[in-house]
């Protein structure tokens, strides 16, 4: 591990942390306005075709939508900051307490998704690395290029009327069993949607794994390590791997985004009680209080995903150190 300096770490991350800032204001700006500009009156489509006129003005004036939009986002921005995101008209519940619950959901996904993708790609990259140009290193590149292409949401239709509804053998919807419960059961349902989440970041993990592990095998300290005697697999997981992680694990931090995203189409096939299906709802319902706190906490995650990554890569590259 790098000897990484107290001072030096601190600073950098404040650093970070301060670069982070307009990052997060600038989802948030995007978000707010985006949700301003879909068509329809939002406190109409609350209150239902049957609402009279009065009462869609008085809910206008409790949401504060007759102000000017720059006006309401201040607001909206003032009261984040104190650790309010607002509440659900739709719901009639805190829109913090909510997300977080749901969130929750979306996290085991993600994690069981990102553990496919790992496993799968370093497996597949380190394999057609160490037989280039077998048909070993053609097949594993043909399937990832086939994963990469493959949109989630056909993927999970495919997944399920094999192994659903023709097979049998693993249930197609839900995060648990109406009287199941338990971490199996849990791990039962979650089979399916992580492997269709993983399949396209397994695809993206294995060709990078790929290139990398083909840059350093080339190396003269490599053919050194060789020349000594040591066995092949002690050389890959010695020399090669350790050299080789730092742009894996960068591509790994990328793909957290990416099926933190896709966990919102691969939530609504499965009917899997996370953020994402809930933010579809919300977003039919225009329920810009629960939508712009989901975009939000997401953003906010892979911010943070990312300074993690950035402080791992001083674990794993001695020459690397935050001064």
């Amino acid at each position: 591990m790098a000897a990484v300096g107290g001072g030096g770490l601190q600073g950098y991350l404040v650093r970070r942390i301060l670069l982070a800032l307009p990052v997060l204001v600038g989802v948030s700006l995007l978000v707010f306005g985006v949700m301003r500009l879909a068509p329809g009156d939002p406190a109409a489509i609350m209150l239902g075709a049957q609402a009279t006129r009065e009462d869609v003005e008085r809910l206008r004036r409790d949401l504060g939508l007759d102000r000017p939009v720059a006006v309401q986002y201040l607001q909206w921005m003032g009261r984040v900051l104190q650790g309010d995101l607002g509440r659900s008209i739709p719901l009639g519940r805190e829109v913090l307490p909510e997300v977080l619950l749901r969130f929750k959901a979306t996290v085991v996904l993600t994690a069981g998704a990102l553990v496919i993708a790992i496993s799968l790609g370093l497996g597949a990259g380190i394999l057609s690395a160490t037989r280039q140009y077998s048909w070993l290193d053609k097949l594993s590149m043909a399937v990832a290029v086939t994963g990469v292409s493959l949109p989630v949401f056909w993927t999970g239709i495919m997944l399920i009327l094999v192994f659903a509804l023709t097979l049998r053998w693993l249930p197609s919807a839900g995060m648990a069993s109406p009287y199941g419960g338990g971490l199996a059961d849990l791990l039962w349902h979650l089979v399916l949607p992580a492997v269709t989440l993983g399949t396209a970041s397994a695809a993206a993990v294995a060709r990078l794994t790929r290139s990398s592990v083909l840059e350093i095998i080339r190396q003269d300290y490599v053919r050194a390590a060789r020349a000594k005697g040591l066995a092949e697999r002690a050389v890959i997981a010695r020399h090669v791997l350790k050299n080789a992680f730092n742009p894996i694990l960068t591509v790994v931090g990328v793909q957290v985004g990416y099926l933190l995203g896709g966990a919102i189409l691969t939530e609504t096939v499965f009917s899997w009680p996370g953020l994402g299906s809930m933010m579809v709802r919300a977003i039919q319902a225009r329920d810009y209080p629960l939508v712009q706190g989901g975009v939000l906490l997401i953003a906010t995650t892979f911010v943070l995903v990312n300074l993690i990554v950035d402080l791992l890569y001083a674990v794993f590259d001695p020459r690397i150190r935050y001064e």
